[in-house]
């Protein structure tokens, strides 16, 4: 019953599907262009059929699609199956905006003491 409840985890929902480092490197695989199954298994070291897998995941997911080219099935990436993701990690940005900013202010504090002490 768990593990039927992490499959389906995985397979609706982006962030358990990019958890997987494999995912992840194939999509980055992807960046470049439309890739056949064996072309990613031979560049991840993986046998063909747990490459079809994760591709499986993906695409269920929204992050890649395929089309046939004769007897090839080519995968390419979709992007905005990402949006999810830039949203809630565009949230930290306010973060560490102002984390730099005290940063920035902290090392010219130093600076102008520094300067004083000559």
């Amino acid at each position: 019953m768990i593990a039927l409840m992490a499959r389906a985890a995985t397979t609706s929902d982006v962030f358990n599907a990019i958890a997987e480092p494999q995912r992840r490197e194939i999509l980055m695989l992807l960046r470049a262009g439309e890739r056949g199954v064996t072309d990613l298994s031979h560049d991840l070291g993986l046998p063909q059929p747990g490459t079809s897998k994760h591709l499986k995941v993906l695409r269920e997911v929204g992050l890649v699609q395929d089309r046939r080219q004769g007897k090839r099935r080519l995968y390419r990436l979709d992007a905005r199956g990402l949006r999810p993701v830039h949203e809630w990690t565009g949230g930290f940005e306010q973060f560490w905006n102002e984390s730099f900013d005290r940063l920035d202010e902290y090392v010219q504090g130093l600076k102008q003491e520094h300067g004083r002490e000559r």
